[in-house]
């Protein structure tokens, strides 16, 4: 952990830094994974108040459409909260 790692931000795509002194503060605190980041993207990420993107799609349960706080993925399905909460009971 001594060199500086350029890693790419998944929000802007830019290329940027985790310094070595960021990589040893990362090991000290028992963080496993990488920033995703960049410092900029991150700040901004914290002045939105950490609110996460909704995406539209079609629940796979019942076909109605529905909001999501992540992306979905194709071939994985995807329940609008309703199903989602009927599965997690059913599954118990």
């Amino acid at each position: 952990m001594s060199d500086d790692k350029a890693l790419s931000c998944k929000e802007c795509g830019k290329e940027f830094s985790f310094t070595a002194g960021e990589q040893r503060f990362y090991a000290e605190k028992g963080f496993e994974n990488e920033p995703g980041r960049c410092p900029q993207c991150r700040l901004a990420k914290k002045r939105r108040g950490g609110k996460k993107e909704l995406h539209t799609t079609v629940c796979a349960a019942c076909n109605v459409e529905t909001q999501v706080p992540f992306e979905p993925k194709e071939g994985r399905p995807v329940y609008c909260r309703e199903c989602y909460k009927d599965r997690v009971k059913n599954a118990s």
